[in-house]
């Protein structure tokens, strides 16, 4: 299936189809075949997102995604390429975890079957009614949060370059914080020093967003509590809730860890000013082998440095 631009805007005109918004993404149902979905999906100008094939063993699985505007830039085994109108991404043949940069608006038809898409598509429409829910609490927490997925997936793909497990840390970082949905406001934008009792209210968070985690209605979701309930674990053992040391910590939960840090460090908080890069790097470099994972860290540092040191 060909769409024209005249087409793609009579579908995103269209109110009444189905679709999901998301921070960077644009997902509008077009129809069904007997074992195909259509669907547009619009990536906003200057953002990076990843796709990855869905885990399935079945033999007759189609996961395709044709470029039809814009171009795209695309990231995956090492390899960096160009998609414009006409291009194809089989998603089945490539079989990994593929960064999509769009400098521009770029317009792809997704062909994918059917009963995956629609369970695909039902769970996009409920992570993003639960980031929401983050959003109207406190604003910079949503928007950490999605910085935190984005450099946690970046780390991931460095360190276990492949898609499996990733669907877990996408969904483990975003929501890191959601406990913090269960801390009163009043505590959380405090802008003096917390007492014992508030600083004891506050650590509670991550148990209390395992939970929700772990009580949700999406089972990816219910899969990725243990990187919410373990993200302030230290690697000398001296984090909350548990203590674990080490390799006791899952790699997950180290990634988001050492993002987690950098980021607080680096923008402005009720508390306190923003450091600059250079006070930051001097300071996570401080936390190698205690608060954190030795291995996850000079990895992030080796990314900030390719990155030229831009968050």
């Amino acid at each position: 299936m060909i769409l024209t631009k005249e087409q793609i805007h009579d579908i995103r005109e269209k109110q009444s189809l189905p679709r999901v918004v998301t921070d960077k993404t644009i997902t509008t149902y077009i129809g069904s075949s007997d074992d195909i979905s259509y669907a547009l999906y619009t990536l906003t100008p200057a953002s990076t997102t990843w796709i990855y094939s869905n885990p399935c063993n079945e033999s007759n699985y189609v996961e395709k995604y044709y470029i039809i505007a814009g171009s795209l830039k695309i990231v995956y085994w090492n390899e960096h390429k160009i998609l414009r109108p006409g291009d194809l991404l089989d998603l089945v043949m490539l079989n990994t975890l593929i960064t999509c940069h769009a400098k521009e608006e770029v317009h792809i038809l997704i062909e994918m079957t059917k009963k995956y898409f629609t369970q695909n598509f039902l769970e996009r429409g409920i992570i993003h009614r639960d980031a929401l829910r983050i959003q109207e609490v406190d604003g910079y927490t949503y928007h950490h949060c999605a910085r935190i997925r984005d450099y946690s997936i970046e780390l991931w793909k460095r360190l276990n370059p492949n898609k499996v497990g990733v669907r877990r840390l996408f969904l483990g970082s975003y929501f890191h914080d959601i406990g913090k949905l269960a801390i009163p406001i009043e505590i959380l934008n405090k802008p003096g020093k917390l007492t014992e009792d508030e600083w004891k209210i506050v650590k509670m968070h991550t148990t209390l967003g395992a939970e929700m985690m772990r009580n949700h209605e999406i089972s990816c979701i219910r899969e990725a509590a243990f990187i919410v309930e373990q993200h302030h674990e230290r690697y000398d053992g001296k984090g909350y809730p548990f203590g674990l040391m080490g390799e006791e910590i899952s790699l997950e939960a180290s990634i988001v860890s050492v993002v987690d840090a950098f980021d607080a460090m680096t923008t402005n908080r009720v508390y306190r000013g923003a450091m600059t890069f250079e006070e930051a790097i001097l300071e996570i470099k401080r936390g190698r082998g205690t608060q954190f994972n030795p291995k996850v860290l000079d990895e992030f540092l080796e990314m900030l440095q390719e990155k030229n040191n831009q968050w």
